[in-house]
């Protein structure tokens, strides 16, 4: 009886054809070890990193989008709630019923100024806070920081909402500052993996391009503020679908209201104080605030699970590494560079703006002439303006840098002189259609400015190292802005027209300066930014050909992986004769796959 062959063969056994294969390799024992250890025999390893690197950059726009509507989230609860509570609280009837003589106008006063005052001095902790925290960590916080205030309202006493409207103020310039400087760093590493093959290319140390990352950039920025001013929008939600329902009409409220637009004073002179036709339900304000704050949690958790780190691991430790005083310190020292110093006015006048399309134009022009019960869709028609326009930052990939910013400033300035001169006359809805365009035209002029800004600053200075001072920079500003325009709400409302329309010259003449210096070659003076000071010695700093220097150390021969980093003890070298390369080469066998691959281990890699 004929034996029936194996279904599989048995190791080491020569095959039908002998010791030969099919391939003509030979099998057995005496097979060559590289055919057992080697690659997949149909691995293509420039396939392979082209797929890696396309799922890294869909990380990178997962990152963006997620970061963006997080913030957009955040942003509009924020603001939401604060109207609600606002026009609520504003009702004689409804403290009365509700509150009694627990002085509510007072605690609301103190609330607007913990919001608006703390933020004055986050200039000194803003940046030892990202450098601390990190910057995902940092947006993740402030976030939190927002659905507090929104869980406050839950039980309004002065104990609950005072301080958690300080601890808002606190959170306010280092939210928008780390998101500044995690879209900028999302654009760089978007470019770092479009262009792998570029920089294997290059050696370790080497910047890319200046400006390269720049199309990118403006992208990103275009996308994050096409979510953010949606965010004003989203805030008028609760008022459409909730509050609307309960207020009076226009007749009612408008009845002692004298003058409007810019022959007003102050913010609503003469309002009725009586607002509200019947009194909502306080299961029906327990419902609101409940999808508020689900809301608000969902900007939580879009930050904490989706949006990725901005440095590696080592960068962070990096960024920390150069000392705490002079993290507290760069910022102030950063006023050396005349850049920043003629992009200030710019940073004022983007706070004043968005203020005022909010107060000026929405209340002084739209509320005192209109009522109370079309706020929400002035303030719609700006922020869908501004959403859709944010798209035309990107002219800046085809026009000069400075056509957006000063197409911005030359819109909201004839749109300023056309309101200085206009005053509608109250209770009449006429004119509605004027106030819309208006509203639509600065949400056009408010996108050109803010993406223009941002876009501006992350090509202006691209160090890693540098990018959340001047964010931190640029976003204080905007808080000092606000701060100026809380103080002054009682002016006249040519007043604010005048302080507004001066700024604006003084910006666009300042940045048009700034541009006409550096095409001169006026070179900027920036300060040093420390080396990191490593403490404690760990794996990652042995390797001599690994360093974890800056790029910016890099470029100016920092040190260039020679030498061992600052502040690391090295250790003394043992007593004796010091080993030739030949001894050190005989420290360690290689392992069979190294045999295999013919090299002596690792030193000769």
């Amino acid at each position: 009886m004929e034996a029936v062959p194996p279904l599989y063969r048995v190791a080491g056994t020569a095959g039908p054809q002998g010791d030969e294969d099919r391939l003509g390799v030979p099998d057995g024992p005496g097979a060559p070890l590289d055919e057992l250890v080697d690659a997949y025999p149909n691995y293509n390893e420039e396939e392979e990193e082209r797929r890696y690197y396309r799922r890294k950059r869909l990380g990178v726009l997962k990152n963006v989008l997620a970061a963006s509507a997080g913030g957009t989230l955040t942003y509009g609860v924020y603001l939401g709630l604060l109207q609600m509570q606002l026009i609520l609280h504003y009702d004689e009837t409804y403290r009365e019923v509700k509150y009694g003589n627990m002085g509510l106008p007072d605690i609301d006063s103190k609330m607007l100024m913990g919001i608006n005052v703390t933020p004055i001095a986050a200039l000194l902790y803003t940046p030892v806070l990202i450098r601390f925290f990190g910057t995902k960590w940092m947006m993740f916080l402030a976030v939190g920081i927002y659905a507090l205030f929104v869980s406050t309202n839950y039980w309004e006493r002065y104990y609950t909402l005072v301080p958690s409207a300080v601890a808002l103020g606190m959170a306010i310039v280092p939210l928008w500052a780390s998101m500044g400087n995690y879209i900028t760093r999302m654009a760089q590493k978007y470019y770092e993996y479009s262009h792998y093959k570029e920089r294997d290319e290059q050696s370790p140390q080497q910047r890319p391009p200046r400006g390269s990352h720049a199309p990118y950039l403006l992208v990103f920025q275009a996308i994050f503020y096409s979510f953010f001013h949606l965010s004003f929008a989203c805030a008028q939600l609760p008022m459409i679908y909730f509050l609307n329902h309960y207020l009076y009409d226009l007749n009612h409220t408008l009845y002692n209201v004298q003058s409007c637009g810019t022959n007003s004073q102050g913010i609503l002179i003469g309002f009725n104080k009586t607002v509200l036709r019947t009194l909502p339900r306080s299961r029906n304000l327990i419902v609101v605030e409940s999808v508020l704050m689900a809301v608000a949690f969902l900007a939580m958790l879009l930050v904490l699970g989706l949006c990725g780190a901005a440095y590696r691991p080592t960068e962070e430790i990096d960024l920390r590494s150069v000392g705490w005083g002079n993290i507290f310190q760069l910022p102030f020292k950063h006023v050396r560079d005349f850049r920043l110093r003629h992009l200030v006015p710019f940073f004022i006048y983007s706070g004043f703006e968005v203020l005022f399309a909010c107060t000026g134009l929405a209340l002084g022009y739209g509320v005192c002439s209109v009522g109370l019960e079309r706020l929400a869709y002035i303030l719609v028609a700006y922020s869908l303006g501004a959403s859709a326009s944010s798209v035309l930052g990107l002219l800046g990939l085809w026009l000069p840098r400075a056509v957006p910013l000063v197409a911005g400033a030359g819109l909201h300035l004839l749109l300023t002189l056309g309101l200085f001169f206009w005053a509608p006359a109250p209770r009449v809805l006429q004119h509605i259609w004027i106030l819309y365009v208006a509203a639509v035209l600065w949400g056009v002029g408010s996108a050109l400015n803010k993406t223009g800004l941002s876009t501006l600053l992350g090509i202006l200075y691209e160090d890693k190292e540098r990018q959340d001072f001047i964010f931190t920079i640029y976003h204080w500003w905007q808080a000092v802005a606000i701060f100026t325009v809380y103080l002054g709400s009682s002016l006249p409302m040519k007043a604010k027209l005048v302080v507004l329309l001066l700024t604006l010259v003084a910006a666009a003449a300042s940045y048009l300066w700034m541009e006409q210096k550096l095409q001169r070659g006026v070179v900027p003076r920036q300060p040093r930014i420390p080396r990191p000071q490593h403490k404690v010695r760990g794996y990652r700093y042995l390797e001599e050909d690994n360093s974890d220097e800056s790029d910016a150390e890099g470029e100016h021969g920092g040190g260039g992986g020679g030498g061992p980093a600052d502040g690391v003890e090295e250790e003394a070298p043992p007593a004796g004769p010091r080993p030739g390369p030949e001894a050190a080469g005989l420290c360690r066998r290689p392992c069979p796959y190294e045999q295999a691959l013919g090299g002596d281990g690792p030193e000769e890699q």
